[in-house]
């Protein structure tokens, strides 16, 4: 039995699909019910006959084949039919069962927007580039967060026009900064510059580099030196980060237009003292202590020097012991 190239068809070797009687079986078989049986060898030119089991073997003699009853044959032939029928519908319905999910999954990715939800981009250059783009687009709000306790001045000059004008049209920008950035000079004098709906608070801890704009398309950091960026504007992690963003805002301290003045407790001991006793306790180095809140480790080590001074401390574990005795943690919850 060979398959009929293209289309798969089984044909049997004498000429004809593997489903048919030929011209040379049907006479062959007619002559078989008119005469009763027929010679083995007769059979040479169809063997059809034998494989639709038409003509079977005479029990009187085994070189001659008798036929079987129409009536017998086709009902039997048609049963195998119905069973391929059977198993092909099955066949048909377990493919089926199984490209339903891949159909979905093609549905799904046809109708996500064009406008891809995630792109990375290289380089400070194309960075910039692509918040410049975004901001270009932007009419209703510049929401950023900015870790470290210093901007470049070039930085800062870069993101001036593009701040004012998504100002001038009327749309409103917050900043969080670390409490150190009160003391950068630099810093002050940017926000001096904007005219409109401006905002900036500070926090002693903050997340990573943040700009979002108008809370459709937000950039973060994908590396450490902040030298691939992260495009992202996929609806679901966009309402995250804006959700952070506003919760890190309740907890920060006004700096722009009006900044809050650093309260002492009753013990002398300021907000930033009792921020940096809090991470003392928890056994941080001056190092770490320095880089969570963006401070200078020789910054860190004078406020720990004063608060020393406070408490009546001479030893870093004395000091321990006496923040935690002095109630100053409680003040600050």
């Amino acid at each position: 039995m060979t398959a009929e190239p293209h289309t798969g068809r089984q044909v049997d070797p004498h000429g004809h699909g593997a489903e048919e009687l030929c011209q040379e079986g049907s006479e062959l078989y007619a002559r078989a019910l008119r005469e009763g049986r027929v010679h083995k060898r007769d059979t040479e030119p169809a063997p059809c006959l034998l494989r639709f089991g038409l003509l079977v073997p005479a029990d009187d003699d085994p070189t001659t084949l008798r036929p079987v009853a129409p009536a017998v044959a086709l009902p039997r032939l048609l049963g195998s039919y119905e069973e391929e029928i059977v198993r092909q519908r099955r066949r048909s319905s377990r493919l089926a069962d199984q490209f339903a999910p891949l159909i979905a999954l093609e549905t799904q990715r046809a109708s996500v927007p064009s406008t891809p939800m995630f792109r990375v981009l290289m380089g400070f250059q194309r960075i910039n580039e692509a918040i410049d783009e975004a901001a270009g687009e932007a009419c209703l709000e510049l929401l950023t967060i900015q870790p470290g306790g210093r901007r470049p001045p070039r930085g800062l000059a870069a993101a001036l026009p593009r701040e004012q004008a998504l100002l001038s049209g009327g749309g409103r920008m917050r900043t969080l900064y670390q409490h150190t950035a009160r003391h950068s000079p630099a810093v002050t004098a940017h926000y001096e510059q904007l005219v409109g709906d401006v905002q900036v608070r500070t926090l002693d801890e903050v997340t990573e580099r943040l700009v979002m704009l108008d809370r459709t398309v937000a950039f973060i950091p994908a590396n450490p030196d902040r030298t691939v960026a992260l495009e992202v504007r996929h609806p679901a992690l966009i309402t995250y980060l804006a959700t952070t963003f506003e919760r890190l805002w309740q907890l920060a301290t006004p700096m722009f237009p009006q900044a809050a003045v650093e309260e002492l407790t009753a013990d002398g001991v300021t907000t930033r003292q009792r921020t940096i006793a809090t991470l003392l306790i928890e056994g941080h180095t001056d190092a770490v202590i320095a880089e969570r809140l963006g401070m200078n480790i020789r910054t860190v080590r004078v406020h720990i020097a004063k608060l020393a001074a406070t408490l009546g401390s001479d030893s870093r574990a004395q000091l321990g012991y006496l923040i935690g005795q002095s109630g100053i943690l409680e003040d600050a919850d």
